[in-house]
């Protein structure tokens, strides 16, 4: 049985598809951009502040669903250009503690929603 998770603390979908579903114990995330929740502007200031702005988004998912970044397993990470790759994953590096951070793949891709430079979805359980 799947259970959608839905916040208002973290943008609306654009499309046909949740914020998160539950299965199970397993939380599968859609991917998350660097939106205001509020105002549903983007916030490309800098890349570091736009990852940061993805982060929030997703912190708030996982919270919606009583999780927190502990309980991520896997994340993707989609980006436009890899030489943002250092700086994404500085700020990245900020929400997990090494020693237990999650499995990871980082891509780069031609394009991404609203021509964003990241994109970011998790796995989390319980």
């Amino acid at each position: 049985m799947k259970k959608i998770i839905h916040t208002l603390k973290a943008p609306a979908p654009i499309g046909p598809y949740s914020q998160a579903v539950l299965s199970g114990n397993t939380l599968y995330t859609s991917g998350q951009i660097a939106l205001n929740p509020e105002t549903m502007e983007l916030v490309l200031d800098d890349i570091k502040t736009e990852t940061k702005q993805v982060m929030e988004n997703m912190k708030a998912v996982l919270a919606a669903a009583d999780m927190t970044f502990e309980n991520v397993i896997k994340t993707s990470i989609f980006i436009s250009d890899m030489h943002n790759f250092s700086q994404i994953n500085e700020v990245y590096a900020t929400y997990f503690d090494e020693a237990t951070a999650p499995a990871r793949e980082t891509v780069e891709v031609a394009n991404l929603p609203k021509f964003v430079n990241v994109e970011i979805s998790m796995i989390a359980v319980k």
